[in-house]
């Protein structure tokens, strides 16, 4: 049974439910992972970005994947917890499509609200991208995460000497949509540029860093994109932070 949830502003739509025999498509995120520090932004001419729950939209196949395979301590997560991100842009937003692979139960909310942001949406399963526009202060970054169930948060971040400030009450306007099939989970989140002050350049570079969260309990796994190395498992690193070329 595949499911598609899709938020859209402070709208909720439904997308609907697939025939459960529809044929499975093979799962092959991250088997054979490339090492960068830089992942690449494809800009989207024509019709733009495509729409958030638009999973299989042409254009995300012309962004190159970012590969999440390692843990926060640098240690190879298992093959079936991998994840790989595609970044699309244009001239009004930045989309982030997350291609998963799930072999485990989930870990999500039994009553999920998607009218409004979910605070704690990070104890269960969910994708997270972290993002500074001002490579001079990268201190001052945005949070954006999205759930198997649609729930999604928006969040400004800035670490100071004397630790994290966060604003709870940020408004970004993001889109956030889920789809889950055997096997697989496919998470979009699509950010406005007036959330993030300004529109970047063609050829411009930001700081970012990609993460997945799955599991519960013992288990748990907190992948990066680029490892952080903290002691116990943490994403709020901006010094560890990788490069996104705007193409």
């Amino acid at each position: 049974m595949l499911t598609t949830l899709a938020l859209c502003a402070n709208h909720v739509a439904a997308r609907g439910r697939e025939d459960s025999t529809r044929k499975k498509k093979s799962v092959t995120v991250a088997s054979n992972y490339e090492i960068s520090n830089v992942v690449e932004a494809q800009r989207v001419s024509g019709g733009g970005v495509p729409a958030v729950a638009d999973f299989d939209h042409a254009a995300w196949n012309k962004a190159r994947a970012a590969h999440i395979a390692r843990y926060w301590s640098g240690e190879e997560a298992p093959v079936g917890r991998r994840a790989e991100a595609r970044i699309l842009w244009d001239d009004a937003s930045l989309g982030v499509r997350f291609s998963c692979r799930q072999e485990e139960p989930l870990v999500v909310s039994a009553s999920p609200r998607l009218e409004q942001k979910t605070l704690g949406l990070w104890d269960r399963d969910v994708c997270e991208f972290f993002i500074a526009p001002d490579v001079s202060e990268i201190e001052h970054y945005y949070e954006f995460e999205a759930a198997p169930t649609g729930e999604w948060i928006d969040l400004a971040i800035r670490v100071r000497p004397q630790g994290r400030e966060t604003d709870w009450h940020f408004r970004s306007g993001m889109q956030a949509a889920a789809r889950v099939s055997e096997g697989a989970l496919t998470i979009a989140m699509r950010v406005p540029w007036k959330a993030l002050g300004r529109t970047p350049r063609a050829g411009e570079r930001w700081r970012i860093n990609l993460f997945r969260c799955v599991g519960a309990g013992a288990t748990r796994g907190y992948l990066a994109w680029q490892p952080t190395h903290t002691p116990e498992p943490g994403f709020h690193v901006p010094q560890k932070f990788g490069w996104i070329k705007f193409k």
